[in-house]
């Protein structure tokens, strides 16, 4: 006799939508959304579809209606709440958009709470387009199965950043001159921690010297090469995520 299929498919098209969800309500979708659903995923009446509302978790939803324009959801039940998110801002320096959209992806992925972008001397880049950076957030949340999108917050300069950090949250610095071996500090600084990174040509030594002045600061060395600025990020991110985060279960 053959196995019954899981339900729902692990394959099921996964979406975030801005409105709270709820048991029995009817969800029309259309835009990007709809073709996305009808047109990529080419969903029919019946077929499953998994939404996040980044407030009260995971839902299951089926098709009553997939029209060229606009799908019709209802959503049945919900499958977990909302995750708890790890405690951990990171706070890259701008950098090129590809890099930048790199590290917002694989911060998303990782797990990260917060992204802090930061503004630097060296900086090549001095800005950020919020509709991109979030649906590049949002993109891989969905593809990774989170439940919570990371909150991401506008540039800020990196002397307001380090002015108005609060003291109870430890502030990793990856600093290329030297510090303590990574993962001996983050073991040694459990708690609720953000890390800054640099930008392509590094931190200049006026600004090294403010980020070592505050009081929450812990120097890092990330190890004995020099990394580029998306790989500092995504490394030390995924190293903090296996110690401190939630990795362990």
């Amino acid at each position: 006799m053959p196995a019954t299929p899981a339900w729902p498919p692990r394959s099921a098209p996964r979406l975030f939508v801005e409105m709270p969800l709820r048991e029995g309500m009817t969800l029309p979708l259309d835009g990007p959304q709809a073709h996305y659903l009808a047109k990529v995923m080419r969903v029919t009446q019946g077929d499953a579809v998994m939404l996040c509302d980044d407030s009260t978790g995971e839902w299951l939803a089926r098709v009553t209606n997939a029209g060229k324009r606009d799908v019709m959801l209802e959503i049945e039940r919900r499958l977990r709440p909302r995750e708890a998110v790890p405690d951990f801002w990171l706070c890259p320096a701008l950098l090129k958009k590809p890099n930048f959209d790199l590290v917002l992806e694989k911060a998303t992925e990782l797990g990260v709470g917060t992204v802090r972008p930061m503004l630097t001397r060296r900086c090549v880049a001095d800005k950020l387009n919020p509709e991109r950076a979030r649906a590049i957030v949002t993109e891989a949340a969905e593809q990774c199965a989170r439940t919570a999108l990371p909150v991401l917050a506008d540039p800020a300069k990196l002397e307001a950043l380090v002015r108005d950090w609060p003291a109870e949250r430890v502030l990793f610095f990856a600093d290329e001159t030297g510090g303590a071996p990574a993962a001996a500090a983050f073991a040694a600084h459990p708690g609720p921690a953000g890390l800054l990174t640099g930008p392509e040509g590094g931190f200049d030594d006026a600004e090294r010297a403010l980020i070592r002045a505050h009081p929450a600061a812990v120097p890092i060395s990330l190890g004995p090469r020099i990394l580029r600025g998306e790989t500092a990020a995504i490394a030390a991110t995924a190293l903090w995520m296996g110690i401190s985060g939630d990795w362990n279960g």
